[in-house]
C-alpha cells in the first residue's frame, strides 16, 4: 500500500471524538498499525473550532487529515459530532492534491455516521503495494522512472497553502524570519505554539524548512537534517527526544516546560530560547534589516511585474525559497573558499561579502563553522575565534 510512482496516498481512516477519547473509527488497510493517528488527526483543543487541516508525521509517513465539527442534538455526542478524515503517504509534497476530498468526507461523515463507499472506493482507485521489506518501511524510491527517482533523491519543498502564504509568513514574522533563518541553517530544534487553528502553523513549519535550502554539492552532507514533524502532540515526546534537528508545531502548551525537547520556542511572533549561547542571535542586526529589505524589495518588483506586465511565470513561493538558497549558497561558497585557501582566515571583509554583520553575526558564524565543522579561524576587530 504503498505509493506509486505519483505518490499516491496509501491509506485512509476516520477519527471520530467519543467523550474525553479519540478513536479511529475505520480505516483501510485493515491491519495498518495507527497508533497514535488518533491524536495526531485531532489538535488538542479543536473542539472550541468549526474545522481544520493538519499535516503530521506517523513513523516514516506524512499524514494529512481533514477536521469537522458539527453540532447535535444528542446528549451522548455531547452536543457535538467531531470527526477527522485523513491519509498517510511516504511524501507530503503532494498530499494536498486531496484535501478538497477529505473536507467533503469529513463532512460527509458527520451528516451520514458510517458510509464508507466513497473512502473505500478512493482507497481502491489510489493504492498501491509494499515493497517485500517485511517491516513497512519505504526504503528506496520507486523505478519507474528516471524522473521520479530524481525526486525522490532531491525531493521538491512544496506543499499546497493558500495564495500568499509565503506573503503571510514573511509579514507575520517582519524581519525577524532573519533571526528565524540563522537557527534553521544552524539545525536547531524549532517548535511553534499556537492554539487552534493549527492548518497554517503548519504552513509555518513548512515555510522555516525552506530557509535552509542549500544546493552546493557536500554542503550539510554531515549535519543532521531540518526535518519536518508539523504537528505533534505529548505522545510524540518519545521520538522528539533522539531528533537532533526539526521543526514542529503543537497546540499544548506544556511543551514550554519541557526545555530539554527544544533549542528554540515561537509563540505567535515571540521567538525566545532557554540556550545561552544562542541569545545573541535574538538581537536583530544591521545586516538583517538590510537582507529583509532587499527580501521585501523583491517581494515588491515581483507583484508589480505580475500586475503591470501580467508575468505569469514567476511566483513568491519560488522568489522566497531562491532569496534564502542564494544567500545560503553565497555563504557557504565564502566559507569553502576560504577553507581551502594557503590562509584560512575569515576576515571582517569576508563577512560583509557575505551579507553579514562583522560585529552582530559574530556568534552566529562561529555556531556555523562548528556545526558544518569549517576549519576557519575567524578574525574581526582583532578578535580572534578559532
Amino acid at each position: 500500500v504503498i505509493s506509486d510512482d505519483d505518490e499516491k496516498p496509501e491509506l485512509a481512516w476516520i477519527i471520530p471524538e467519543l467523550f474525553a477519547w479519540n478513536m479511529v473509527e475505520w480505516c483501510l488497510p485493515h491491519d495498518i498499525n495507527l497508533d497514535g493517528v488518533e491524536f495526531k488527526s485531532m489538535a488538542s483543543g479543536s473542539h472550541r473550532i468549526t474545522n481544520d487541516f493538519i499535516y503530521f508525521r506517523k513513523g516514516c509517513y506524512f499524514g494529512l487529515a481533514c477536521f469537522a465539527n458539527m453540532p447535535v442534538e444528542s446528549e451522548l455526542e455531547r452536543g457535538a459530532r467531531m470527526k477527522s478524515v485523513g491519509i498517510l503517504s511516504p511524501s507530503y509534497t503532494l498530499l494536498y492534491r486531496y484535501m478538497h476530498f477529505l473536507e467533503n468526507q469529513v463532512r460527509h461523515q458527520l451528516q451520514c455516521p458510517g458510509q464508507y463507499s466513497p473512502l473505500e472506493a478512493f482507497y481502491e482507485d489510489k493504492k498501491a503495494v509494499l515493497p517485500p521489506t517485511g517491516n513497512g518501511l519505504v526504503t528506496a524510491c520507486p523505478t519507474w522512472s528516471v524522473t521520479n527517482i530524481n525526486r525522490c533523491m532531491h525531493p521538491e519543498m512544496k506543499i499546497t497553502h493558500p495564495a500568499g502564504c509565503m506573503s503571510q509568513f514573511i509579514q507575520f514574522f517582519g524581519e525577524h524570519i532573519m533571526v528565524l533563518w540563522k537557527f534553521a541553517l544552524l539545525r536547531k530544534r524549532l517548535l511553534i505554539f499556537s492554539p487552534p487553528p493549527v492548518g497554517v502553523v503548519c504552513y509555518r513549519v513548512y515555510c522555516l524548512c525552506c530557509l535552509a535550502n542549500v544546493s552546493l554539492p557536500g554542503i550539510g552532507v554531515s549535519v543532521p537534517e531540518l526535518r519536518p514533524f508539523f504537528y505533534i502532540n505529548i505522545a510524540d515526546i518519545t521520538a522528539l527526544e533522539t531528533e537532533l534537528s526539526y521543526v514542529a508545531c503543537t497546540t499544548e502548551k506544556i511543551f514550554e516546560e519541557k526545555k530539554e525537547l527544544y533549542d528554540v520556542y515561537i509563540d505567535n511572533q515571540n521567538v525566545k530560547t532557554h540556550r545561552s549561547y544562542l541569545q545573541p542571535l535574538l538581537r536583530v542586526n544591521a545586516a538583517d534589516k538590510e537582507k529583509y529589505r532587499k527580501l521585501t524589495e523583491q517581494r515588491q518588483m515581483l507583484m508589480y511585474s505580475q500586475e503591470v506586465d501580467g508575468d505569469c511565470t514567476s511566483n513568491e513561493e519560488d522568489l522566497f525559497i531562491l532569496f534564502f538558497m542564494e544567500l545560503n549558497n553565497r555563504i557557504f561558497q565564502t566559507l569553502s573558499e576560504v577553507a581551502g585557501s594557503a590562509d584560512p582566515t575569515l576576515t571582517t571583509e569576508h563577512v560583509r561579502a557575505m551579507g553579514l554583520d562583522p560585529q552582530g553575526d559574530r556568534s552566529f558564524l562561529a555556531d556555523l563553522l562548528e556545526v558544518y565543522g569549517i576549519d576557519i579561524t575567524l578574525v574581526i576587530d582583532n578578535l580572534c575565534c578559532p
